[in-house]
């Protein structure tokens, strides 16, 4: 076994390896961007190096740097992780080249399976299931129009040498079909150097299985059960749970034993997935799979497996790169009850998934597990204080569940995520929530169209209410254990609150709630047997309802409003830019956050007018001049931010009266990007 290995990495699935060869006894070395000085990962490795500038192509996709670090710091084998030079043949050769052992596959594998056109046509070969489509050389941009006029709309571009959904566009009709291909062009040599794609016929409602395979260097290659992947949005996957429910034993039997031909055909060692694409059968009839693609790592959703399994795949990972063979045989694999993992990212689900950058104000997973299986784990790459840097992509975390049942599973996922707090960007873990419960993932009416079906529940639903919000900041701020109960007296003249000598003591406050100002008072009666009063001025119109609390201590209350009761939990802002006093206020509704502004502040407006960045990035394209004319919702512009291109659109209809940044300028959350100006009347 190697006593020290580097892990090419960064976030959760750094944290996660580092895990594992603590347990084992193998040194960790850690490599950061500059961007990732004081990242939660640099923080977890036994060592750690600096190996560059925030950009990826200058740290994290840089080989050279990745293995002189290596060698500098004696380690004698690099974990790619997932991600970045994870499925490099190249980088897996450069180390090869150096004396140290890649923890993947053979640069014989990767060459093979990393280029999806030339995976497809060993698969074809190996008479693995196809779906039909275009896996040539001829790269030229008609020569692509013309294939995916020959397989018939709608078609997916897809890179030939990515995955994580980078790189990818459906594509309904001819006329979209260049622009897309230029989109998808640029996102795939961003992420992954390499520009080609294919195209493949579009299924629409297909489910997507994939097969966890594993090999060693003694001839072994078995499987390790199936994971359903369906729920996806932008081709990125947000729920993955093992096994895939509805599935008969002669269709699983099949998937595996296509997936063990899939890697045999390329003699593949280590972890891999033979991820699988599965058209939605008529009733009583046998299901039909093909091959999609096979990724020659470790996957984002390897803790599912593992929980059912009863495994440790990262083990079995350093295990087999160092000589030894599998720990278990095919027939000793036993799969048992059902485990669910949900992706928590930074982002706004309800503003078109768009990242989320910032400090992490609060940060609190529930009581569980880390990196290993249990009813309840958490792999985290970040922590409470940590920045969510723009730089990569979105995920910060994996909440994994399991349970001897899937409806057991489904309770407990929703309890978890419900004792998630995190504040100071935006998550999706209220939309986590509404998607677990949400009819179809319930009854596992499964495929790649689950979120666009049930738009109407996941998506605008109401947030936390306004009353709650102020409820809670309410009990934080006057509610001590000595004010909580009425019968409870203490000195007056020793309380720093609104107490008044013969009259109701008032406490009144100009409080921000999302962007709107709400003014805020709470009173207290001198006799106890009278209510304490909330009440708030909101767009104008004035609310007063009776309010009572108890404190549970550690920031949670139980107040009753009204005849509503609701246990909040509030946490203080530690990290408030503005300087002033903020709480975040956490409830089964939901989240917010309340900022008490100072007599002296006023709301910073929104400014009208122009087209801002709705989050740090840099700008890729500028799709307009000054003096052109432009109608709402028009594109405009086009930016990149955590990895992925968002295309920005016109909040109005308007004159372009000056464009302020030009393409490959990085940009700041909020940063004008062109003003407009009122359409002249007519």
């Amino acid at each position: 076994m190697f006593h020290k290995i580097l892990v090419a990495n960064r976030g959760e699935i750094a944290c996660r390896v580092c895990s594992t060869a603590r347990r084992m006894g193998v040194r960790t070395v850690v490599v950061y961007s500059q961007a990732d000085t004081h990242a939660l990962h640099v923080r977890t490795g036994d060592e750690a190096v600096c190996i560059g500038a925030a950009a990826a192509r200058e740290s994290y996709l840089n080989p050279h740097r990745i293995v002189q670090a290596a060698l500098d710091s004696g380690a004698q084998a690099i974990h790619p992780g997932y991600g970045f030079l994870s499925e490099n043949a190249d980088f897996a050769q450069a180390c090869a080249d150096a004396g140290l052992v890649f923890i993947g596959p053979p640069v014989a594998a990767l060459r093979a399976m990393g280029l999806k056109a030339e995976a497809k046509r060993l698969m074809h070969s190996a008479g693995v299931p196809l779906v039909p489509g275009y896996h040539g050389v001829d790269q030229d941009a008609d020569r692509l129009q013309q294939a995916a006029d020959e397989i018939g709309y709608p078609v997916l571009i897809k890179a030939s040498a990515g995955g994580g959904g980078k790189g990818m566009r459906v594509v309904a009709q001819a006329s979209e079909f260049h622009q897309a291909l230029a989109a998808c062009r640029r996102e795939a040599l961003s992420s992954f150097g390499n520009d080609a794609v294919i195209i493949e016929r579009y299924l629409l409602r297909p489910r997507h299985i994939e097969v966890q395979v594993f090999g060693d260097t003694h001839g072994n290659i078995l499987s390790v059960f199936e994971r359903d992947c369906s729920v996806q949005r932008r081709h990125q996957k947000v729920l993955e749970e093992a096994p895939a429910p509805g599935l008969s034993v002669a269709l699983r039997e099949r998937m595996s034993t296509a997936a063990v031909t899939a890697a045999q055909a390329v003699g593949y060692v280590g972890a891999g997935t033979v991820e699988f694409i599965v058209p939605r059968a008529l009733p009583d009839a046998e299901w039909d799979f093909y091959f999609m693609e096979m990724n020659t790592r470790l996957q984002v959703e390897h803790p599912v497996t593992e929980a059912i399994a009863g495994v440790d795949l990262v083990e079995w990972q350093l295990r087999v790169a160092a000589g030894e063979p599998l720990p278990l045989r095919a027939t000793e694999l036993r799969s048992h009850g059902h485990a669910i993992e949900a992706r928590i990212c930074a982002e706004n689900p309800d503003d078109q998934f768009l990242p989320s950058a910032g400090r992490l104000t609060v940060c609190r997973w529930p009581q569980a597990s880390e990196y290993q299986s249990a009813d309840v784990r958490v792999d985290a790459g970040v922590a409470e204080g940590d920045v969510i840097s723009p730089f990569y992509d979105a995920l910060m975390a994996k909440l994994i569940v399991w349970a001897p049942t899937r409806e057991q599973a489904l309770l407990r996922m929703d309890r978890a995520l419900s004792q998630t707090h995190i504040s100071g960007v935006h998550t999706n873990i209220a939309f986590l929530r509404r998607l677990v419960a949400c009819p179809s993932f319930v009854q596992a009416d499964l495929d790649t169209a689950l979120i666009e079906r049930e738009s109407a529940v996941l998506f605008d639903s109401p947030s936390m209410p306004l009353e709650w919000v102020l409820a809670g900041a309410v009990a934080q701020v006057v509610c001590t254990p000595a004010t909580a109960h009425a019968s409870q007296w203490v000195d007056p003249w020793a309380s720093a609150d609104a107490w008044r000598a013969l009259a109701p003591s008032v406490w009144r406050w100009s409080w921000r709630v999302k962007e709107a100002v709400v003014q805020v008072a709470f009173t207290r009666s001198m006799r106890a047997e009278q209510a304490e009063q909330l009440q708030w001025v909101a767009d104008g119109v004035e609310h007063t309802q009776p309010w009572q609390c108890v404190v549970r201590g550690d920031g949670v209350f139980d107040v009753t409003l009204g005849q509503q009761k609701r246990r909040l939990k509030v946490y203080p802002l530690a990290w408030n830019d503005s300087g002033d006093t903020a709480w975040t206020v956490f409830s089964d509704a939901g989240q917010d956050t309340v900022t008490t502004l100072a007599p002296w502040r006023q709301l910073d407006a929104v400014k009208a007018g122009g087209l801002r960045a709705p989050m740090p990035g840099k700008v890729l394209l500028m799709m307009v001049q000054p003096g052109d004319h432009v109608v709402q919702g028009q594109a405009l512009a086009v930016m990149e931010a955590m990895k992925m291109e968002h295309t920005l659109h016109a909040p109005r209809q308007g004159v372009v009266s000056a464009c302020l940044y030009a393409p490959g300028d990085t940009v700041e959350e909020g940063a004008e990007l062109l003003r407009l100006e009122p359409s002249p009347s007519p």
